[in-house]
């Protein structure tokens, strides 16, 4: 058992001052006490808030950062970016999918994330077909988490078609190909390989309505739940218009309201983007219990929309926050564009506070914090007894944080400046960035350089 003193720590319900936090040797929380005396406890070094959970994030694509940022066509869109993914992505291996994801996780963990979900669909070689151990790419994936230290939950995700109505996969698209029964070989084999991890959970992702039909869908939530009854779900919908649009031709329902009258939507599932909704789609989807997945800085750099936010927290709607293309490797970032864009479409400020939760920035960390641990199957989100103690310190000694205490700290830390603010962060009870530093990260960075250098040349 290990104790840390912080002056000041951020609850669910407020913040407590003098707190004592008791780690067992597990990594998780024991105790919390408030108005103690360090005696012989750690000093955490600051304030000291929940880490952040990235609950949707496809790693490989943060080496094509800056790359889609000149015009292409007079109508860019999300497809147009697709199409420079695909060609991207034809070359990479699981040593350079590696490189790249253990330079985008030691950046998250800077910042503030103590946990990723990596919606994993590169499952095969550049040709289509399968590595002799099917799970070559995941392992990869999993390498760079143990190797930074960050909490994953790793999502394979089936993807068998290319469009509603059963259209076949082309070209780069056979490297994602998957049914419920590859998928479900898959999760087993990963089972073995992780079994005993605390840092490491399992769960799906069927892509999308559009690459699933309805009888797989069914096959792998049945076979998931026999897996693992509490395996998180997560699937994109209503990204763009245009998936709403065919969604409407194919079964005349949008697919967030076809997805809540078809399957049994609760608090293991993890809606990913949801752009593209309804108020009426946005008040049942709070009703469910489910998580939207937003992923604010992707949905602006490719113009997809606002997701309807202020309907949806009146509801009490749970939510979280992804990073996605990687554009940008920060919660902090995701939380600003989220309420700025509600700003924006309202013309109105403050649209995350209310007259009982009067602080956004307090209210959009604790909130995204626990959706996003809900998100992805972890016992996080909070600093309480039995949570993980993923913990992340803030850098009281910044200029934009002086003199600011409470809420009032993640008011500043959301919303002043774009200066890293974090110290220190733990995951489940160990330090895995000290003084704003990852260990590794210098062999990280020149590793990933070096990948990435070969892929854009």
């Amino acid at each position: 058992m290990r104790s840390f003193f912080a002056e000041q720590a951020m609850f669910a319900d407020g913040w407590g001052d003098d707190a004592l936090i008791d780690v067992d040797d597990e990594g998780f929380i024991a105790a919390v006490r408030t108005r103690q005396k360090p005696g012989g406890a750690e000093h955490a070094g600051g304030p000291v808030i929940p880490g952040m959970a990235n609950v949707h994030s496809h790693a490989f694509q943060r080496a094509m950062a800056g790359l889609a940022e000149r015009m292409g066509s007079a109508e860019d869109s999300f497809w147009t970016w697709r199409e420079l993914m695909y060609s991207f992505l034809r070359q990479l291996d699981p040593d350079q999918v590696y490189a790249i994801a253990a330079q985008l996780f030691s950046e998250m963990l800077s910042n503030g994330y103590t946990a990723v979900g990596e919606f994993h669909y590169l499952h095969h070689a550049p040709d289509g077909r399968p590595y002799a151990r099917s799970i070559e790419m995941a392992l990869a994936l999993l390498r760079a988490a143990e190797e930074t230290g960050i909490a994953i939950t790793l999502l394979p995700s089936l993807y068998a078609y290319s469009g509603f109505g059963e259209t076949p996969l082309t070209g780069p698209q056979k490297r994602f190909a998957t049914t419920p029964e590859s998928l479900l070989a898959m999760l087993s084999d990963l089972r073995e390989t992780t079994e005993g991890n605390p840092e490491i959970r399992l769960g799906v992702a069927p892509h999308s309505l559009r690459a699933v039909n309805p009888a797989m869908l069914k096959d792998l939530y049945a076979g998931v739940t026999a897996f693992d009854p509490t395996a998180p779900i997560h699937i994109h919908l209503a990204q763009v218009v245009k998936e709403v649009n065919d969604c409407l031709t194919w079964c005349e329902k949008r697919p967030v309201q076809w997805l809540l009258d078809n399957m049994p939507v609760d608090a293991r599932w993890c809606l990913v983007h949801c752009t593209n909704v309804s108020t009426p789609e946005a008040e049942k989807l709070a009703a469910s219990g489910a998580v939207v997945g937003l992923c604010p800085t992707t949905g602006a750099n490719l113009g997809d929309g606002t997701f309807p936010f202020a309907r949806y927290r009146e509801r009490e709607g749970r939510f979280a926050i992804g990073g996605d293309i990687h554009m940008s490797q920060t919660p902090v970032e995701e939380l600003r564009w989220l309420e700025y864009s509600q700003r924006l479409a309202l013309r109105r400020r403050n649209i995350a506070a209310s007259e009982s939760r009067p602080s956004v920035g307090g209210y959009l960390w604790r909130e995204a914090a626990s959706g996003g641990a809900q998100a992805l199957g972890r016992k996080a989100g909070s600093i309480a007894p039995g949570m993980r103690a993923d913990l992340v310190v803030l850098d009281a000694g910044h200029i934009n944080l002086a003199g600011r205490r409470g809420d009032a700290l993640l008011d500043s830390l959301v919303f002043c400046g774009n200066e890293r603010m974090v110290r220190h962060v733990m995951v489940g009870g160990r330090w895995v960035m000290r003084d704003g530093h990852h260990a590794g990260e210098q062999a990280i960075a020149a590793r990933y350089g070096k990948v990435r250098t070969a892929l854009i040349a």
